[in-house]
């Protein structure tokens, strides 16, 4: 804002003839001698709200307020507008500060002095200096004391500052609504940016193209200066330029911009991508885009599209090589057109897809790559076709291609789902060779696969392994090792998994208190076995039957009778009712001790339940039977055992043999002994015993 916009001599002019007639006669101010106090001085630039005034809802651009101070000027005299706004501003603002000074004046006393005030700005706005003074210390005026003309020319800097701040944030909304300035908040958005840093980001954006747009126009200003200048000095300037050469190169230096030293720097996220090097990077990844990635397919049509359709309605049993072969010689066709090929056989024929894509792998107009390799790969690891896998990972390092760290990944993976823990490390080894640590994917697999062989320790290892890269391992991982070592009877692995949980943050739950029951069981420690059956009502959960089953097996591990049924009989009361697993249990203990009338009443109890009984109950039962001689009822359990042969497993056929034994079947031993034989299980430990204890007694086979 300036007031060679701002003033026009006509506009003031008119201003000063209307301010004069009106109050020249009414008042006879001619000076305001009386100092005004220093409060009015000392009132800061936010005391006052200049845009608002709180006793009239009538807005200032329309003029001053009072009718008995200035009257407001006709609207449509554009001139007029810039002195309008600037002296309705001043004049509500030295109201303020007037009525502070005094007090006790009335209405009409204070519009006289800002009569005479406005009269006096009025006066310095015609000669012209007023502009050019304003942010000066001024000595004191003839009419007015120091103080003030002081507070005048306070106050009139502060309008100037607010108009100019108006003006400036009127000329920012049309900026911020320019087409670059969207575009690039629409990139922006695009990207992801939102919110504050989106609106701070438009606002830069916006202020960057003001500040670009006054440069040019200053510049613009500057050369028509100089055109103006070089019409009004004609021959003589041009005769004087040509003696005054070297005056002029200075002239010239100084009236042009100053140039810039050294080079343009641009850094992006800390990288300085002002370097030379740069340039030859973006023209190779360029070179190297279009060579690999062209543009589009070779349009198909003809001959060429006929031979495409019958690779598409191909079936796996089909010989392709002729077919492709044509359609090579047709097409004649690049790696975008192989990849577009591909893409409509994933489409419309999946089954297919592997099979072409492997036969494309030896074209040379394919250009394959390590990447086409792997994706082969991980699709025969996908559908456990470990041999087709190996076929092109051999194929692969014939052709030269070096084992990547993507490819390693997925070796990993396929070898730990098959089970080929020599596979799964050589893989693993490949990955750390090239410098690349193992992800949270990767620990997963090799934990899970040492799980599968019985191997926690090595899965152990892994886990700190991964403690000291700080990868917090899965609850999952955590659950995996501590069944692996609770069935593997290692009470202390356990232990050591359960407190690098509570370390890592996982508290302990109903599953793995049921994990350490069933361990502390079978090392037959009911004790430990016990003080985690009761951390189970400790951390807010309430047993169930399974967990119950464990604590019950530990007891029947020591023959503790009373403290199983003690504790079964504080369950009922808390309202627990036990299920087929501590049936199980308790009918395989009773069936032990030859209680077989109380076993039965358990076995009523199972079968009101109405649950298929599991393969383990009728291994009790028939031991059970075995042992008290009740031929009948062996002679059915073991029945039942024989139709479900496959479902056995190499203890439990132990089980039986040993309970028949016991019981004197030995032929029905012998013969279960040639089962287990059947189904691959050694038997020759449970033959020896056998032939030893037929010498040793004599009983008459239930057949």
């Amino acid at each position: 804002m300036s007031f060679r916009y701002l003033v026009s001599r006509q506009s003031v002019s008119k201003i000063t003839a209307r301010l004069r007639s009106r109050y020249a006669a009414a008042y006879g101010f001619a000076a305001l001698t009386d100092p005004i106090p220093i409060s009015i001085r000392s009132a800061t630039h936010a005391a006052f709200k200049p845009l608002q005034n709180p006793r009239s809802p009538i807005p200032f651009n329309r003029g001053i307020h009072s009718a008995q101070v200035v009257d407001s000027v006709d609207s449509e005299e554009e001139d007029d507008g810039g002195v309008n706004e600037f002296l309705s501003r001043f004049v509500w603002i030295m109201r303020q500060k007037l009525n502070v000074a005094y007090p006790g004046c009335d209405k009409e006393t204070v519009d006289g002095m800002l009569m005479v005030i406005v009269q006096k700005v009025v006066e310095e706005m015609e000669g012209g200096g007023f502009e050019h003074k304003l942010g000066q210390r001024q000595a004191a005026s003839e009419d007015f004391s120091e103080d003030l003309w002081t507070t005048v020319w306070e106050v009139s800097n502060m309008v100037m500052d607010d108009m100019r701040k108006e003006a400036k944030k009127e000329k920012m909304k049309g900026f911020l609504h320019a087409e670059e300035v969207k575009e690039m908040c629409r990139f922006a958005g695009e990207i992801g940016i939102r919110g504050d840093m989106l609106r701070e980001l438009r606002f830069k954006w916006a202020r960057e193209k003001m500040e670009e747009t006054e440069f040019y126009e200053s510049l613009e200003r500057l050369r028509e200066q100089e055109k103006s200048q070089e019409k009004g000095e004609g021959g003589e300037a041009v005769q004087q330029a040509e003696e005054e050469a070297g005056e002029t190169e200075v002239n010239a230096e100084v009236a042009s911009l100053l140039k810039r030293r050294g080079k343009i720097r641009y850094n992006i996220y800390g990288l300085d991508l002002s370097d030379p090097k740069w340039i030859e990077v973006a023209d190779k990844i360029h070179e190297a885009g279009e060579v690999i990635w062209p543009k589009e397919p070779k349009p198909i049509f003809g001959k060429c599209k006929l031979v495409t359709e019958k690779i598409l309605q191909s079936t796996e049993a089909d010989d392709l090589c002729p077919l492709l072969a044509e359609w090579v010689e047709l097409l004649q066709p690049n790696r975008i057109d192989w990849i577009n090929l591909l893409d409509k056989l994933k489409q419309q024929n999946p089954g297919l897809y592997i099979k072409v894509a492997e036969l494309v792998l030896d074209e040379k107009s394919f250009q394959a790559n390590i990447r086409d390799y792997s994706t082969l790969i991980d699709a025969y690891a996908k559908k456990n076709q470990l041999e087709d896998a190996e076929r092109i990972l051999k194929k692969m390092t014939e052709n030269g291609l070096e084992l990547d760290s993507l490819t390693a990944t997925i070796l990993v993976h396929m070898y730990c789902k098959a089970g080929n823990l020599e596979g799964a490390k050589q893989a693993l080894e490949s990955l750390r060779s090239q410098g690349f640590q193992p992800d949270m994917k990767v620990y997963d697999s090799m934990i899970k696969a040492y799980v599968n062989a019985n191997k926690p320790n090595l899965g152990e290892e892994l886990l700190r392994e991964m403690e000291a890269r700080n990868i917090k391992p899965s609850k999952e991982i955590y659950m995996a090792l501590f069944r692996s070592f609770s069935q593997s009877i290692d009470v202390r692995g356990a232990e050591r998994i359960v407190q690098t949980m509570l370390l890592a943050g996982f508290q302990q739950d109903l599953e793995s208190c049921s994990v350490l029951i069933e361990a502390y069981g079978k090392v037959g420690d009911p004790d430990q076995a016990r003080y985690n059956f009761d951390n189970i009502t400790k951390i807010g959960q309430k047993p169930d039957d399974k967990c119950t089953a464990s604590m019950i097996a530990a007891y029947a591990k020591k023959n503790l009778l009373d403290k199983a049924l003690e504790l079964l009989l504080q369950l009922e009361k808390d309202g627990f009712e036990p299920g087929v697993a501590t049936y199980m249990v308790l009918v395989d203990w009773l069936g032990k001790l030859q209680l077989v009338s109380e076993a039965e009443q358990l076995l009523d109890k199972i079968a009101q339940l109405g649950e298929a009984p599991p393969i383990q109950l009728h291994v009790s039962i028939c031991n059970m039977y075995a042992g008290a001689g009740v031929e009948k009822k062996a002679l059915q359990a073991l029945g039942v055992l024989e139709a479900k042969k496959e479902q056995l497993s190499l203890h439990e056929f132990e089980t039986i043999i040993r309970g028949l034994t016991a019981g004197g079947f030995f032929q029905d031993a012998e013969r279960m002994r040639k089962v287990m034989e059947a189904q691959g299980f050694p038997s020759e430990k449970l033959m020896m015993n056998l032939m030893g204890k037929s010498f040793l007694s004599k009983r008459p086979s239930m057949r």
